[in-house]
């Protein structure tokens, strides 16, 4: 089985680390994943997370672009609620046009962020509800076409930087089944509807000028190691990492082992660790094989890999591995 490999690269950040040695660590998981053949990578905009260091993403997607040749990069994604979209279609325009044929333009409905970092970034909390209107009216900034009489983006006017449509729900699946785009599914951390959705957007899909089929991108975890042995270690770091990053969140000192594995085994850890479900651990025999199976599940056009594995190191083994095992080029 061919299916093509993406990666979403969090730009981590963890501790004893600072975020330019994530940059760094960002640049050479690109250059790594570009020889090794992934389709694309895409970077998420997360807002007050000290852990995350892709909130300017579009900045960050500029770096990366200009230290790589040919991979496409992109987001995954901007989460429009936060942001008016003549300003988005600045802003990849302005990217598109800098690195031609290189740039997506994956779009949210989730602030992204706490309501506190909502208010912060000066939005509406009623944002969200615009979503479809807005992607409307960012889709025809990019295109030429604006809804907004005299006003136009420049850059970015005539672009036609592609959009995806992400989510997590059934509203997602909805909305880029009646707008005719491709729809990535977030079950990397939200697996619960992963069915039911590609499900409803396949069955819904109306064609348009961008896209003439449906075309699917699921999100899965990966930890791949040279041995299954070791990839259980790794995910087992990747579990409490998970942990105590969503409990810790704004606590001064980090947990203990013993209080970290208290939580692991609370009504909240059970809950945080069900986000990993869809997670292909092992070696790279093993990872094939559950990723093959995936793609067919769930329907799949192409799959986009977050690779979990809390150090840089083993992250880019994992990424070396996979592409390996999966038949990519290099």
């Amino acid at each position: 089985m061919s299916i093509p490999l993406s990666l979403l690269d969090l730009a981590p950040v963890p501790a004893g680390s600072t975020i330019a040695d994530t940059f760094r660590e960002s640049v050479e998981l690109a250059r790594a994943a570009e020889t090794a053949g992934y389709t694309r990578i895409w970077y998420a905009e997360h807002h007050n997370m000290a852990t995350i260091a892709s909130s300017a993403t579009s900045v960050l997607i500029g770096h990366i672009a200009q230290q790589t040749s040919t991979i496409r990069l992109g987001a995954g994604g901007i989460m429009l609620p936060n942001h008016s979209p003549l300003v988005i279609a600045e802003q990849f325009g302005t990217l598109e046009t800098l690195f031609p044929g290189r740039i997506d333009l994956g779009l949210g409905r989730a602030p992204g962020s706490d309501q506190a970092t909502f208010r912060a970034l000066r939005r509406d909390p009623a944002a969200a509800d615009s979503f479809p209107h807005d992607v409307l009216e960012l889709q025809g900034f990019l295109t030429g076409n604006s809804r907004i009489p005299t006003v136009n983006a420049y850059p970015g006017a005539g672009t036609d930087v592609p959009l995806y449509i992400l989510g997590s729900s059934l509203f997602g699946a909805q909305l880029a089944a009646q707008l005719g785009l491709p729809y990535s599914f977030a079950s990397h951390f939200a697996p619960d509807a992963l069915h039911a959705a590609i499900g409803a957007y396949r069955n819904n899909f109306q064609p348009s000028e961008q896209l003439s089929e449906p075309y699917v991108i699921a999100g899965v975890g990966v930890v791949a190691a040279e041995s299954n042995e070791q990839a259980q270690v790794q995910m087992e770091q990747v579990r409490r990492d998970r942990v105590s990053s969503f409990l810790g969140r704004g606590r001064e000192t980090p947990f203990t082992e013993p209080e970290i594995d208290m939580l692991m085994e609370s009504a909240a850890g059970e809950q945080i660790l069900k986000m990993l479900a869809y997670t292909a651990v092992g070696s790279p025999e093993s990872v094939r094989d559950y990723l093959e199976g995936f793609a067919r599940s769930a329907h799949a056009d192409e799959l986009i890999t977050v690779h979990n594995a809390s150090d840089p190191v083993d992250r880019l083994a994992s990424v070396r591995l996979t592409a390996g095992a999966m038949g990519l080029r290099g």
